[in-house]
């Protein structure tokens, strides 16, 4: 089977990609000629998500999905949260973003925080939602040199090194695209 994912994000779609069985062949947008940027105008992670799948579906005609995943920090109201790729400004640069948030939580004591991904499926004609939750903390410098986005700095709970400091599968098991992806695997084994 072959699914849109809608992303040109390299880093999630090798990530997902990982984690499906075999079976299933993921389509990047720039496979299936959609070069434009996709709208993600909404206030929620959820939102996004369901604005992006749907776009490739009623645009393009493919069954699909879409992810969006936002870093939800407790002492600032769940900030980053939807705005995360941009928090630091519209060019979507990681470093800047990080930077941002070290400074913001610089004396700060509560770091807790969680990465939410929400998976929207449009298949046959049916949307269905599934979220993954990671909760951890953040640290006080960048450590590691894996992965992407706020990953050298999030602190999984129960862990003592960042997502940066892990290889792709070990992330995979215990982060939050992990497990919404798991939860969309289970969905086709049903």
């Amino acid at each position: 089977m072959q699914l849109v994912f809608a992303s040109n994000n390299k880093n999630k779609i090798l990530e997902i990609q990982s984690m499906l069985p075999e079976s299933i062949k993921i389509l990047s947008l720039s496979d299936i000629g959609c070069h434009e940027d996709i709208p993600e105008t909404a206030n929620t992670i959820e939102g996004n998500a369901i604005l992006k799948a749907n776009y490739v579906t009623q645009k393009y005609g493919y069954d699909c999905f879409a992810d969006d995943t936002g870093l939800e920090v407790e002492v600032l109201n769940g900030q980053p949260g939807v705005f995360s790729a941009r928090y630091a400004g519209e060019q979507r640069n990681d470093n800047d973003n990080m930077d941002k948030l070290l400074t913001e939580l610089d004396d700060k004591t509560n770091r807790n925080a969680q990465f939410k991904t929400v998976i929207c499926l449009n298949i046959n004609n049916k949307q269905h939602l599934f979220t993954g939750i990671a909760k951890g903390n953040i640290v006080k410098n960048k450590i590691g040199n894996q992965g992407f986005g706020y990953d050298p700095i999030f602190q999984p709970e129960g862990y003592q090194y960042t997502f940066a400091q892990i290889s792709l599968e070990e992330k995979a098991n215990i982060s939050h695209r992990g497990k919404a992806t798991r939860a969309l695997i289970d969905f086709f084994k049903n």
